[in-house]
């Protein structure tokens, strides 16, 4: 976005524009893996862009200080964007570069006004040997010494090596600047010589008047080495101020890549023994992960087990297993589950791999844990004969509960309550045929639930006393009832007196409700209308003593 070399050139305005085109033009068959933004100024930053009109927001975001003048630098994976559109002309517009031409910015007067972008863009195709590619991104600004130590690398072939990198602010004909690999000068000429590597040039379309940025490849075949396990980059600058964006390495290094996900965790309701299906892969690898890599498996931080994988794992291939874990005691409900691969239960690998900093799987999990609830007390009701009774446990399902999200159902059988089937609908008027009866108690959270129960009892009530009697056979109070006491005490006695204090009638469970008549010898006779007095001997733990009362005789 530099129209002119800014080293030269007087006039920030006339030097910079807030959009450019570029062609993408892949071969047949070349499939892209990965498309990556960078776009770059002098200033704090633009962190919003567009390309092809779409709108574009930076990722990352990358500022460096140099000679008290901010840089910046913004990523955005492009990717799938790329995929749909494919060949053909991309636009970066909307680069907002006002703060670069403020009056006094510094900028200007000092030739360190830029602008521009680039695109990193990844590809595959089924003519191309297995290549490890490294991208090392950021904004660090040379003549400050910058140098990137490559590991992980096992190199099989050293044919079509190549390290590449995105530079800004790079000015022609300055012979003060170098580039090392392996402490080996590089050069790329006539492009790009060895004492002005950062001048404007871009390797892929030969252009030298790709002002104040730099797009360049070096061949490094004859740098690198077959066996070498490690590699070094270096930059230097000893008079321009040179910003490195992005550094690349291509190397025909074979190496696995193991990760490992935790797929599911099978737990039971209040139990520490659960069961972790896991998958070790080496989907990113150029190489198969050999057999018998360790696993190791952290509980809290604290390593639980070592494992091994049974058999190697071929390139983009993954292999599944599950383990058994017994958690501490001292584990209440929540635990973290750690999985690393390529770690002997040390933080030590045993694989050299292409990325040593994906091989941890973290998983924050809880136990299932039964609701708590509150412990009930036993319904009693009156005894409605034969231990019959009539209960209202309706409050209990708020009762129970110690926590108000719990759901809670009643059942008549354990089985019925652990399988939740047939629930008892009315606990307002439920009826007990016998007594004591046992009412089962299901509490429900989202994953668990837990059973209590509590007993149905019935007590004798005071039976209820009818003390009038029309004794005239009109089916209308003709015998003194007592409701309540047939059915329930089973051994009462009844005594009936008249005013002088006389026992003129005795009945109990065998007689019939008296009428009025008293009874003397074969013969019987009238009672005169009146008042009468009764004593009702319930023999019954709870009434020691008769119940007493008067009745009104009416013939």
């Amino acid at each position: 976005m530099n129209l002119g070399e800014n080293n030269i050139t007087p006039g920030c305005e006339d030097l910079l524009v807030t959009s450019s085109s570029a062609v993408l033009n892949l071969n047949a068959g070349q499939q892209i893996e990965k498309a990556y933004l960078y776009w770059a100024g002098s200033g704090t930053g633009d962190l919003n862009v567009s390309l092809n009109t779409i709108a574009i927001t930076s990722q990352i975001t990358y500022q460096r200080t140099y000679n008290e003048l901010v840089f910046f630098s913004a990523f955005a994976d492009v990717t799938q964007q790329l995929i749909t559109t494919g060949n053909g002309t991309y636009t970066l517009s909307d680069l907002d570069i006002s703060q670069t031409l403020i009056n006094n910015s510094g900028y200007c007067d000092s030739r360190t006004n830029f602008a521009g972008w680039a695109m990193l863009i990844i590809y595959e195709a089924a003519s191309l040997p297995l290549t490890q590619i490294n991208i090392y991104q950021g904004l660090q600004s040379v003549p400050d010494d910058l140098i990137i130590n490559l590991s992980s690398l096992n190199v099989l072939d050293t044919s079509n090596s190549k390290v590449g990198f995105i530079a800004w602010e790079g000015d022609a004909a300055l012979p003060t600047e170098s580039f090392y690999f392996n402490n080996l000068l590089l050069s790329n000429a006539p492009l790009n010589p060895a004492n002005n590597v950062f001048n404007g040039t871009n390797s892929i379309t030969g252009s030298n008047i790709l002002y104040n940025m730099d797009l360049d490849i070096y061949d490094i075949q004859g740098y690198i080495h077959v066996g070498d396990t490690a590699a070094q980059i270096k930059l230097t600058s000893t008079q321009d101020v040179i910003l490195i964006n992005a550094v690349v390495t291509k190397l025909n290094s074979q190496l696995p890549d193991a990760t490992v996900t935790v797929n599911s965790v099978d737990k039971q309701c209040d139990s520490k023994t659960i069961v972790a299906h896991y998958t070790v892969s080496n989907l990113n690898g150029s190489n198969p992960l050999p057999a018998l890599t360790p696993v190791s498996i952290y509980i809290d931080g604290v390593l639980f087990q070592t494992v091994v994988t049974t058999a190697a794992i071929p390139i983009g291939g993954s292999i599944s297993s599950q383990i058994t874990i017994v958690l501490p005691n001292t584990i209440n409900s929540t635990f973290e589950l750690k999985f690393v691969v390529d770690d002997i239960g040390n933080g030590t690998g045993i694989v050299t791999e292409l990325n040593e900093n994906n091989n941890t799987f973290l998983l924050n999990d809880a136990l299932l844990l039964k609701p708590t609830f509150t412990a009930l007390p036993n319904v009693i009701a009156c005894n409605e004969g034969f231990t019959r009774g009539t209960f209202d446990f309706s409050s209990y399902e708020e009762l129970v509960k110690t926590n108000p999200l719990d759901e809670v159902h009643f059942y008549e059988t354990l089985e019925n309550a652990i399988a939740a089937v047939s629930p008892i609908l009315n606990t307002t008027n439920y009826v007990a045929i016998t007594t004591p009866k046992e009412i089962f108690v299901r509490v429900e959270n989202a994953t668990c639930f837990a059973t209590t129960s509590f007993l149905l009892t019935t007590r004798n009530c005071p039976p209820t006393v009818y003390n009038y009697v029309s004794a005239n056979n009109d089916t209308i109070n003709d015998v003194f009832f007592i409701a309540g006491l047939r059915n329930i005490f089973m051994s009462f006695k009844l005594e009936i007196y008249n005013r002088w204090g006389r026992l003129i009638w005795t009945g109990n469970q065998n007689t019939l409700d008296w009428d009025g008549y008293i009874k003397e010898g074969v013969g019987s006779k009238n009672a005169p209308d009146g008042t009468y007095f009764y004593l009702l001997f319930l023999n019954d733990a709870d009434y020691p003593e008769p119940l007493k009362g008067f009745l009104y005789l009416n013939h």
